[in-house]
């Protein structure tokens, strides 16, 4: 199972928080592939709960320009530090993988890498042309950095034309310092406009974690800066503290509350809203994409 047990000092775990049964068999089928790649996916580095389901369906987001990012937000698992040099034979070995896991909706993240001149938007790029170089097509969606604001890195991977721009906004501006300290949230949002004003038919999406010590009256300002970018799907989901290191849950968000911010979300314009304890920004993506495209249309 998913180890979702209450950390000392945090609030006790909900009926609607539930453990998560694994197979193992599935993990290590998916796992196995990875490896023999020298791939990652940021279901195991950031331990996301939906990991399990995720797997068993053969599904995944895969983590490129390697594993150990730049940055430490006060959220994620995923390890910090002084990150190795770019794997050239990346972009190959992710379409390579797609193509044995049979997948028709590829996501793609991948840590902060500060270090490098242009964030790796040019290692990026050839990793969305290499999946979309297969036959037939598949959907492509890409969850970036902030590329620290750089106007030029977040062009090129624009241009590279993902069916889905996803940049996550994570939280609420007042929580920034503690909760993503090198982030800024301008900066986040900014990057979002930019991209659906050089590229309108791209659907922009974001998304934030509820349990941080937010007010919903925050959360709703956070939603309206994103329509004002233009960003068409945002995702709501639960904080849950992935190791001991992390920020403690301040809060359980209750299902009543993730259905009143969803219902407040399409009123205020989004093509879709996904929201529930659960949801990740690259939870059933391909599902978000398929009910964004039809009610655009």
């Amino acid at each position: 199972m998913s180890r979702l047990l209450p950390v000392r000092g945090e609030p006790a775990l909900p009926p609607w928080i539930r453990e998560r049964k694994v197979r193992l068999s599935d993990l290590h089928e998916l796992k196995t592939l990875m490896r023999a790649r020298g791939l990652h996916t940021v279901c195991e580095e950031a331990r996301c709960p939906n990991r399990s389901e995720c797997f068993e369906k053969k599904t995944a987001t895969f983590l490129v320009c390697g594993n150990i990012c730049t940055r430490a937000c006060g959220f994620c698992n995923v390890v910090s530090g002084r990150p190795g040099v770019l794997d050239p034979e990346e972009p190959a070995n992710v379409a390579r993988a797609v193509l044995e896991m049979g997948l028709e909706h590829v996501v793609l993240t991948s840590v902060d890498r500060d270090d490098l001149p242009d964030g790796g938007a040019a290692h990026w790029v050839r990793v969305v042309e290499a999946v979309k170089a297969l036959e037939p097509r598949r959907a492509v969606e890409v969850l970036t950095p902030d590329f620290q604001g750089d106007g030029a890195a977040i062009d090129l991977v624009a241009d590279a034309r993902p069916d889905v721009f996803n940049h996550n906004v994570e939280t609420v501006p007042r929580l920034y310092p503690t909760v993503r300290p090198k982030a800024i949230f301008e900066r986040s949002v900014a990057l979002l406009a930019r991209v659906k004003a050089r590229h309108p038919e791209t659907v922009t999406k974001s998304g934030l974690m509820l349990g941080l010590g937010e007010e919903d009256v925050e959360v709703l300002e956070v939603f309206r800066a994103l329509r004002e970018a233009g960003v068409d799907v945002v995702t709501v989901g639960q904080y849950l503290r992935p190791a001991a290191w992390n920020l403690p849950v301040v809060s359980y968000a209750t299902p009543e509350r993730f259905e009143s911010l969803r219902a407040a979300g399409e009123a205020l314009g989004f093509s879709y809203v996904f929201a529930g304890p659960f949801v990740r920004s690259s939870y059933r993506a391909e599902e978000a994409l398929a009910e964004s495209t039809r009610r655009r249309a």
